[in-house]
């Protein structure tokens, strides 16, 4: 059963207690002038028993929902059997209860038809009419004065209940016509609101199944704009051309519009700072936000598009605490973007936001992917070099001694040949060396078995025999149980490249290696020489036009530790190169 169904029988049934009551009452007032056992006779008893009974009935079944729609017919048969039984027990015509029949009417208007009603009406003034005339017929022994007197009497009780019946029949059928369109204005909304609902799932499975397919952000904030059309012309059910901008924050901490419609090529370059307006608003509060004056906006009033606006909505590109941007939409029609666009656009910006992450973090795997490749392939020209510079000029040049011993053994000039042979032999050795420290800088097999302050002192020792260049090891005991096995091997690389460009460049008298806590939380590396120094912000700036990328490796290696590189140096006064990285998580001092 609907509920205005429901409401009203629950009204019928309590309209019924006070007829009962009302019935009571009034042959309760007829013991004054009549016989009480000719009131209250047995007949009148049981009908006002079994109408308690029946109303028991209705209102337990209503209470356990278990009222059904035919029970409507049995309710109406109880109303009008209790009533004509009442008024022809009590007195027929004469009946104090005869206006009482006007409920089964009323009962009737607002169930059924009013044909039902009306005919319902004219059925209880025809049985009021018959009675009447039994009653005429009774009384012809009276006298005229007498009979002319009940007649009148009689007929103007009858029009009184035709009239009732009618002006009842009309109200009741008025009522619920009133009720029957409120329902249907009802069920209208509710459809309205599930086909709405319906729609923003829809668009936003759309958007959903769009945006899992593409990593390229473009095409995600395009299909973002796309969707936002899309609902809103089947939310409103017309098309509105729509100023629509998506503003991304960029590393100058400014809003730029990355894409957009329905403005200039001009106002594209505009830049929001976003200190002030609707923009500053939803970016402190992360809600959506309607204003009706955009044209009158410190920010928005920059595009010239929004001053032809009448409504503008602004929904933040957020996840977490972590602000992307802004979604900014413009009507030029007011009151277009209900609660449910609102809805559908919150649920747009957080897909967006997902799909941007996704985007974002793809982007940065790609990057890191070309980094790698060009750190493996920067390690393997500085191999090319090293060798072509070191053990290949070397094993050239022993090449050259063993021709130049092999002409003197042929000329018979035997006493040179043994001091040629003693500088063949220190070539070798020192040429051993060199492959040595390489492979050893490869691979330091000592890193992963001792720790890296073993490693840096073999390392120091082995380059003490191809290079007089002093390096002081200066470490805290035991420093190497605060750092991870990666962080010590990054650390290990990036102090040989750090020393390996020190001896190439610096022309130093010494270079001095340096490890030490630093508070509870991280580990300092400072590699610093007294060499020729260089202009730090100079070489950055023309880096991308070098051929080494050995400053570029020692920021990337510290970062993959999670820690980062300072470089300062000054023409004349030396380098230092200081590395901050981070403790283990689980180590307290």
């Amino acid at each position: 059963m609907h509920e205005s169904e429901f409401k009203i029988e629950w009204l019928y049934s309590n309209l019924r207690w006070l007829y009962l009551v009302a019935v009571t009452a009034v042959l309760s007032l007829q013991i004054v002038s009549a016989d009480p056992l000719v009131v209250f006779a047995p007949p009148v008893i049981a009908l006002l028993i079994a109408g308690i009974m029946g109303n028991l009935l209705v209102m337990l079944l209503l209470m356990l929902h278990a009222f059904r729609r035919p029970l409507v017919t049995f309710t109406l048969i109880l109303d009008i059997s209790l009533t004509l039984g009442l008024i022809s027990t009590t007195g027929g015509v004469e009946s104090p209860l005869l206006f009482f029949s006007s409920i089964p009417i009323i009962t009737t208007s607002l169930r059924h038809p009013w044909w039902v009603s009306l005919s319902a009406a004219l059925g209880t003034v025809a049985v009021y009419g018959w009675s009447a005339s039994q009653q005429i017929e009774n009384l012809f022994d009276t006298s005229f004065s007498t009979l002319w007197n009940d007649y009148n009497i009689i007929l103007s009780r009858g029009a009184v209940l035709l009239f009732s019946g009618l002006t009842i029949s009309y109200i009741g059928s008025k009522i619920k016509m009133e009720l029957s369109e409120e329902r249907r204005t009802h069920d209208k909304q509710a459809q309205s609101q599930i086909k709405a609902a319906h729609q923003r799932v829809r668009l936003i499975f759309e958007l959903a199944s769009t945006l899992s397919a593409t990593l390229n952000h473009e095409r995600v904030l395009q299909a973002a704009l796309d969707i936002s059309q899309t609902g809103l012309r089947e939310l409103v059910d017309r098309d509105i051309s729509q100023v629509q901008m998506v503003l991304l924050f960029r590393t100058d901490q400014a809003l730029h519009i990355v894409n957009s419609r329905g403005i200039s090529r001009h106002d594209k370059q505009t830049r929001f700072q976003a200190k002030e307006g609707i923009l500053a608003t939803v970016l402190k509060d992360a809600e959506i936000t309607i204003t009706a004056a955009p044209g009158s906006d410190p920010e928005l009033s920059q595009i010239v598009a929004m001053h032809h606006c009448r409504e503008v909505i602004v929904a933040p590109l957020r996840a977490g605490f972590e602000s992307y941007g802004l979604l900014v939409m413009g009507s030029p029609e007011p009151h277009v973007y209900t609660r449910d666009y609102q809805d559908l656009l919150g649920a747009i910006c957080s897909q967006a936001v997902m799909a941007l992450q996704n985007s974002q973090l793809y982007q940065n795997l790609m990057e890191e992917k070309e980094r790698l490749v060009a750190v493996e392939e920067e390690a393997r020209k500085k191999l090319a070099r090293d060798l072509h510079d070191g053990p290949t000029q070397t094993i050239s040049a022993i090449a050259m001694r063993l021709n130049y011993i092999r002409m003197l053994l042929n000329k018979g000039s035997t006493d040179q040949v043994e001091a040629e042979l003693q500088e063949l032999e220190t070539q070798a050795r020192a040429t051993t060396k060199v492959i040595r420290q390489m492979l050893f800088t490869l691979r330091p097999l000592i890193l992963e078995n001792q720790g890296l302050i073993p490693a840096l002192k073999q390392y120091i020792k082995k380059l003490a025999g191809i290079n007089p260049l002093p390096i002081h090891l200066e470490a805290e005991k035991d420093i190497d149980q605060y750092l991870t096995e990666q962080t010590q091997g990054s650390l290990f690389y990036i102090i040989d490249e750090a020393i390996t460009n020190a001896r190439k460049h610096a022309q130093a008298d010494n270079l001095w290696v340096r490890l030490h806590k630093q508070g509870t939380m991280h580990i300092i590396v400072e590699i610093e020489d007294d060499g020729l120094g260089f202009d730090v912000i100079a070489t950055e700036d023309s880096y991308d036009e070098r051929g080494s990328l050995g400053m570029i490796n020692l920021q990337e290696r510290a970062k993959l530790s999670g820690g980062k590189t300072v470089i300062q140096s000054e023409l004349g006064k030396g380098t230092l190169i200081q590395i901050t990285v981070p403790t283990k998580n689980d180590m307290a001092f």
